[in-house]
Order: C-alpha cells, then structure tokens, then sequence
C-alpha cells in the first residue's frame, strides 16, 4: 500500500477546477419537501461537499508526495488544478489541509499495522510485523510520511499543532495493539510494564524510523527488513548482546 494516496498503489485522479454544481431544471415548480424530511438539496449538497474534500485530500497528497512536504498551498492547489482558495475554503489553512490528510494517511497505516500483527503467533512476532508494516507505509512516500507528522513551525500558513490531535491517536493506537498479546502472555502483575512499555517501545520505533527514513541511502544504510529486525531486537533484548560483544572483545 502506497500512503501517497487512497487505494493499494494509489493512483489519485487529477481535481477539476469547479466546484462542480449541477444545475437541476425542472418542468414544473418546485415542491416543498414534506414536513420532517430532510431537503433533498441540501442532501446531495452535503454529499457533494463531502466528495469533492476527498478528491481534494487525494490532490494533496499527490502534490505532496512529489513536490515535497514544505509544498506551499499555492503550489499543492497549482499542481491539483486549482486555486488556492478552494483548497481554503474547504480547508481553512494549511494546518486545516494537514490535519485532513493526516487522518486518512494515518488511519490508513493504524488498519495496515493491525493486520500485519494478526497473524503473528507470538508477541514478538507480532511487534516484528507492526514495525516492517510501519517501516513500509512510511517508506512509500516519506514525504506525505513527513507532511502529516511534522510541522514548521515558522511557515505562517499553520500551526504546529496540526495534525496532533490524529497523531496522538494514531499512536495511541498502536501502543493498545502492542500492549494486548503482552497482557495475554505476561498475565497479572506486569501492569508496569504493560502500561509504560509500550508507550516507550512506539517512541523508539518512530525515532529510529524517522531517523531511518531521513538517511540518504548509502551501503551502510540499512534496508527495510533489517531495520525493522534490529528495531525489534532492540526492543525486545536491548543493546546488550553488542555489549557484551564488545566487552569480550
């Protein structure tokens, strides 16, 4: 799965410049919509809105993912086909668009990381498949990766508050999926670690994942699948084995 836009491989269609409004001729006049029911314009209205937020989202991310994540709104609307005041309009800010894109990039990755672990036989296992799964989301498109999880600060089009409030769901969410096959292996009494284990196994990942996916690549970088191996055995056993190494050595 590609998080650069909405579908496996995620091709995003391109987004019109208009808001698209149909125009409804009719033979006769108009009749009233019965008491309690809802308008039926107002409806598709809605409906249209809705449509036209996601085409816009997918836009973005496509814009993102090529143009890179400091892409300006002036140039996420240019390269969707439309201008900036729509993206606006239907956004707020920048922050707004990030906040909209971040929560489908993120609940996208949360499904994509629940069923990697659900085939795993041990919790080890388990936390082996979430972090190759988060690895290869990321990895996908670093950018779109990096425009829903880090803000400047300085840019004046937003906040860096943007997209905290999805963030912190997101991983808080995948700290309850580490912390679930522990409760069942480690039974009562371990609420210790239970409880901040897996809150601290999430921040190594995301640092040494991001750390990861910032480093140019190189012969010393490694790949995807040994990244996520040596993630896991760091959180599993911890540097010691290469203490130890070193010690003897």
């Amino acid at each position: 799965m590609d998080i650069s836009s909405g579908h496996v491989r995620l091709p995003i269609p391109s987004v019109p410049d208009t808001l698209g409004i149909v125009n409804n001729h009719d033979n006769g006049p108009a009749v009233p919509p019965a008491p309690g029911s809802p308008d039926g314009r107002s409806s598709r209205w809605q409906s249209h809105r809705e449509e036209r937020r996601r085409e816009l989202i997918k836009s973005a991310r496509r814009a993102v993912h090529v143009l890179g994540s400091d892409a300006s709104m002036e140039e996420i609307a240019a390269a969707a086909g439309t201008s900036k005041s729509v993206f606006y309009r239907y956004f707020g800010d920048k922050a707004g668009l990030q906040q909209a894109v971040g929560e489908v990039v993120l609940s996208q990755m949360q499904r994509r990381i629940q069923e990697a672990a659900q085939n795993a036989d041990t919790p080890r296992e388990g936390l082996l498949a979430m972090v190759s799964a988060y690895l290869q989301m990321a990895d996908t498109s670093p950018n779109v990766y990096t425009f829903v999880t880090r803000y400047g600060s300085g840019d004046p089009e937003g906040s860096s508050g943007a997209v905290s409030g999805a963030l912190g769901h997101f991983f808080d969410a995948v700290a309850d999926m580490i912390a679930t096959p522990m409760r069942s292996h480690l039974g009562d009494g371990k609420q210790a670690v239970i409880g901040y284990w897996p809150k601290a196994a999430i921040g190594m990942v995301r640092n040494a994942g991001e750390q990861w996916l910032s480093t140019p690549d190189s012969p010393a970088k490694p790949g995807q699948e040994a990244m996520a191996r040596q993630i896991t055995a760091w959180l599993c056993v911890g540097i010691a084995p290469e203490l130890s190494t070193s010690a003897r050595g």
